[in-house]
């Protein structure tokens, strides 16, 4: 149990991540927590590192307290403050029961406003718009409050030194969203009220499975308590905010599973916010696999696949700390032999754009060299990174041509052109690890992930050692042998009768 029930920008930025998170740092048995993963381990190392490099390259005068801490800290920048220092790094500031530790403290007017150096991008970016990062707002609107709480606020437009080099502003009281518009001040207030009572033990939260859960260090008792207590969450894409809502009515999948869906419809809608008459039909069907120990996969629509003679399974990995993509992986099969498939890989061999621009260039020139072929893939990740390396070298191809390869009917997306869109599994989740691993898939290493590859991809660059590269390699390749077996399973499901 944590004696320290203050506030913190740590706490808030948890919270928005996960509601349950705080509750367990607070009062959960410290002896059930998982060791922390080399990831996010990492991510802390990289985040300071990063962090280091923005202050060692600043050409304005600031005042450095990184070497104080506690109540000896805050009096330093107090004390700044009051001598009106243009620019504090590494400051601290309290008020009531708020801690804040800003990672700079800028004077604008007679006062100050908080910034924070974050080694990802300053916005969520959409196809449409851009948006603040509400687990970084909460932490600039927690500064912010102080501040306003002190007498020193310089204005409600606190900001973020992103991974880019960009200064991004984050008006506490511009309103975002168009069906609900919200602010970041009232995502501030609503966080804190709900910080609070978790503090007070007035409000009880509980686990969730997300993934989220995987980096996170209650995980394994987070997971023991889910399945103890058969949660709704378990259902692939219920998630926490459907549970809450129907879990009074129906708190397991068991109770799910044995319900009359009818008893739950009012008209056309259901009596559960948020959930719709056919989203709580497709739940209770997963319900029902979920529980049956002797359920199958199966196909909700027939699905038309590519019947070519050469496959492609493709895969890559990205290094987003470092806004990289280090390799493209390809399995290919010819006449759906296995024994004819091979492995074909493009691996940028140093961190220069140079040679990203040949690994992308050799992979984009692989596949124009193997047509007609079918390209299978599971996400649109593939194809989210590839536009943007054709942004960044315009002369491999056209955005046309991505557009083209990754839009002709040759081109197949299984997680959401199939498995989403018509099939049904008695799993928790469709990631391909669960679903490659439900169909007797192991990948040769013991601790497989995507998380763990940018851990590996770290090690690599630091070292250049050839194991961890043959490590990288191979796991690429389990992922694109993945991707196939996933693809033999789902053309031998079979189409679930309508009824």
């Amino acid at each position: 149990m944590n004696s320290d029930t203050r506030i913190t920008a740590a706490r808030l930025y948890d919270l928005i991540q996960c509601p349950h998170r705080p509750s367990m740092d607070l009062f959960g048995n410290p002896e059930e927590r998982d060791q922390v993963s080399p990831f996010v381990q990492l991510l802390w190392e990289r985040g300071t590192a990063h962090e280091l490099d923005v202050i060692g390259e600043l050409s304005t005068p600031f005042l450095d307290l990184s070497g104080y801490s506690g109540k000896e800290k805050e009096a330093k920048t107090l004390e700044a403050m009051r001598q009106g220092e243009p620019l504090i790094y590494a400051g601290r500031i309290t008020a009531d029961n708020l801690v804040g530790e800003p990672d700079l403290l800028r004077r604008e007017g007679d006062g100050y406003v908080a910034g924070d150096i974050k080694s990802g991008a300053g916005e969520e970016h959409s196809s449409t718009d851009s948006k603040p990062k509400k687990h970084y707002g909460v932490q600039l609107a927690l500064y912010t409050d102080i501040l306003e709480r002190l007498g020193s606020a310089g204005s409600r437009v606190p900001f973020v030194w992103d991974v880019h080099g960009d200064e991004i502003p984050y008006d506490l009281d511009e309103s975002h969203g168009s069906k609900s518009p919200w602010t970041m001040a009232e995502v501030y207030a609503e966080t804190l009220r709900a910080l609070s009572r978790i503090i007070d033990q007035t409000e009880v939260t509980t686990a969730a499975y997300s993934s989220m859960c995987k980096q996170c260090h209650w995980r394994s008792a987070c997971s023991s308590q889910l399945e103890a207590a058969n949660d709704l969450t378990l259902i692939p894409e219920l998630g926490r905010a459907r549970r809450d809502a129907m879990e009074e009515q129906l708190p397991s999948v068991i109770d799910l599973a044995a319900a009359n869906v009818a008893d739950y419809l009012d008209k056309k809608k259901t009596v559960f916010p948020g959930v719709g008459a056919a989203m709580l039909d497709k739940f209770h069907e997963r319900a029902r696999l979920a529980v049956d120990p002797d359920s199958e996969p199966y196909l909700t629509a027939d699905v038309a696949l590519p019947n070519a003679n050469r496959e492609l399974f493709f895969d890559i990995e990205v290094d987003p700390m470092r806004n990289v993509c280090y390799l493209h992986g390809f399995v290919e099969r010819t006449n759906g032999d296995a024994g004819s498939e091979q492995y074909v890989s493009f691996f940028a061999d140093d961190l220069t754009a140079a040679a990203e621009e040949k690994a992308f260039a050799a992979a984009w020139d692989y596949i124009q060299t193997s047509k007609p072929c079918s390209i299978y893939y599971y996400s649109k990740y593939e194809r989210t990174i590839w536009r943007k390396l054709q942004e960044k070298y315009p002369h491999v191809c056209t955005r046309s041509d991505i557009d083209a390869l990754f839009e002709d009917p040759l081109a197949v997306d299984l997680l959401y052109d199939v498995v989403k869109k018509a099939t049904e599994w008695p799993t928790r989740d469709y990631s391909i690890k669960t679903l490659a691993g439900y169909l007797g898939f192991e990948w040769r290493d013991t601790e497989p992930s995507g998380a763990a590859s940018i851990e590996w991809y770290d090690r690599w660059v630091k070292s250049g050692d050839e194991g961890i590269k043959q490590r990288i390699l191979e796991y690429n390749e389990d992922d694109c042998i993945a991707t196939r077996v996933l693809l033999d399973a789902v053309r031998a499901l079979p189409l679930k009768p309508t009824s």
